[in-house]
Formats: C-alpha cells, structure tokens, sequence
C-alpha cells in the first residue's frame, strides 16, 4: 500500500490544549462561585470591620477652670448682702476659708480659673456663658444651675421640664462644638425645701425674704397650711425633675460627671449666709467646694448607673 493509499488517522490533542482547556473551565467555575456568594454585597467595595472609639479618660487634675451658673456661683449675699461676693466661689474663689475647687486643683489658680456665672441667671442663659468660657478652652467646666427656674414669683412660672432639659441639651452640644476634650461637672441643684426650713428659724432673713428672693418657696414662710405645704413640695418636685434631667443628659457624655450630693447636703444655719439666709455663706460654699472636689477627683465615675435615678 502506498502512503497516498494509508487511512488518516485522527490527531489527539495536545497536553497543551487540554490543560489551557480545563483552565478555562475551572476559572469560569470560580467565577460563577464567587459572583453568586457575591451576590449580597454592594460591588465594588471590600468588607470593613467597624472601629470601636477609645472612651476618654477622665483626668482628676485639670490644668484651668470655667465656672458657669447662677448667684450660688457667684457667692451672692455670702459676704454684704444683695452683693455679689465670687472670691468666695465654691468653684473658683481666692479665699482660703472657701478652699475652692481651683485653690485645691490649681498650681495657679487666679491666672488659670475664670467665672461667668451670673446672679438671676436661668438655664436659657447658660450657652451665652459657654460660648464666653469657650475662648479660655478650660479643662474643666462646672455647671450649677437651675435653682432660678424654680424659684420664681409663683409655682406656674417655673421652668417647665421638658424645656429645662432641652435647655440643657442645647447647652452641652454648644459646649461640645467648642470643647471637645473639655470635661463637664454638673452639680445637682440643692434641695430648696431644706433652705426653707432651716433659714426660717431666722427673723432677719425672713425679713429679706420678703425682698423678693425665691417667692414660690419662700413667700409666706411661716403659712403651714396644707395649700402652702403643697405649694413648696411642688417646688421641690419640679427641683427633683430638673436633677433627673441633668443627670439623664450628662449620662451620655463620657466627659460630664454628675453631683446628686448637692441636693442630698443636709445644709444647716451655719452654712447660709448671715444676710439672706438661704444662699451658701463662705461655710456653705466650702461644702460644695468639698462635695465637687471628691466627685472630680474620682478615678472613677460611681454615679453613672445611679444618673437615670438621680434627684
């Protein structure tokens, strides 16, 4: 047979081809797989693990002090009456019967603690105080106030609850926008009632009572009659509202601690002051220095599961 004659056999193909064959095939599988697990998730982006922020530490021994609040802040009537007195301040006073908190924290207290509490002032006044205390950028803030949206001519024009607190929110995300770092005390408000009782064993401050000081607590001290009790432990809730509201809003600010010892204090004479007798006098004011110091020099918060409770 001649080779023109021979059959044709069929060629097998090469090792070659098979292998980019089943390459291709494996790679078309793998692709299938992973568009279906992909199917879920946003194209184009890879997974990201969430980041858990740090919470800040809070430090017992800031460097500067603002004070903000009302007349307790500024020692009204502590040393001459109906007159500001604020070198006696519970926050930032010079005088070493106070001890105050920036004479206890402080290598220099009068260059590195400012005061911009203002006698009569309310909670709709305080981001006016933050936003002047934002330009010191203090370490440390503390907050006393609300006592003034309680003591009004009458028990209907006290401050509303609901409106206090969101004064108070207002004020701590105003603070916050300048202040980041900055941390917060907040001091309970006192128990008004207990100044009541104990001031009106005094004739003389009975008599400046009748000036016009705190009249929804202190108008008719001497009335015990079940319309006037009511009226002062009306008072005295709307007081307990506002320090659940303060505690509640300061809870959640890992940089803002909150004193329910200032209302819990049982003041007595020997802490209000000689002129009106229901203000902190220099006695009065070193408690609450005393009171705010312990808390801020804490390493720890212990009244962070009580704030929901507090008042």
């Amino acid at each position: 047979m001649t080779p023109i004659d021979q059959p044709v056999r069929p060629r097998r193909p090469r090792l070659a081809a098979r292998a980019a064959l089943a390459c291709a095939t494996v790679s078309a599988l793998l692709a299938t797989a992973t568009a279906c697990a992909d199917d879920s998730a946003p194209k184009g982006r890879a997974a990201v693990k969430p980041t858990v922020k740090p919470t800040p530490a809070w430090r017992t021994d800031p460097a500067s002090i603002a004070a903000l609040g009302d007349s307790i802040t500024v020692g009204f009537d502590a040393c001459t009456v109906l007159s500001d007195c604020p070198e006696v301040s519970w926050s930032t006073g010079t005088s070493p019967k106070v001890d105050s908190l920036a004479r206890r924290l402080l290598r220099n207290p009068a260059g590195h603690s400012w005061n911009f509490a203002r006698t009569g002032a309310l909670m709709s006044d305080l981001p006016q105080q933050i936003t002047a205390a934002a330009a010191r950028r203090p370490e440390l803030v503390t907050v006393l106030i609300g006592a003034n949206d309680a003591c009004r001519s009458n028990v209907g024009a006290m401050t509303a609850p609901a409106d206090f607190r969101a004064g108070f929110e207002r004020s701590l995300k105003t603070l916050r926008r300048s202040l980041p770092r900055t941390q917060v005390y907040v001091a309970a408000v006192p128990d008004l009632l207990r100044l009541w009782s104990e001031g009106r064993r005094n004739e003389l401050g009975k008599q400046v009572w009748k000036l016009g000081i705190c009249g929804s607590m202190l108008r008719d001290p001497d009335d015990l009659t079940k319309p006037a009790q009511d009226r002062r432990t009306l008072v005295r809730e709307r007081v307990m509202a506002y320090n659940e509201a303060l505690a509640a809003v300061c809870a959640r600010d890992a940089l803002c601690r909150f004193d329910r010892s200032v209302f819990d204090y049982r003041f007595t004479g020997r802490q209000l002051s000689t002129w009106d007798w229901f203000h902190p006098g220099p006695s009065g004011q070193q408690e609450l220095a005393e009171l705010a110091f312990r808390t801020i020099t804490r390493k720890e918060n212990p009244l962070k599961g009580e704030a929901a409770s507090a008042g």
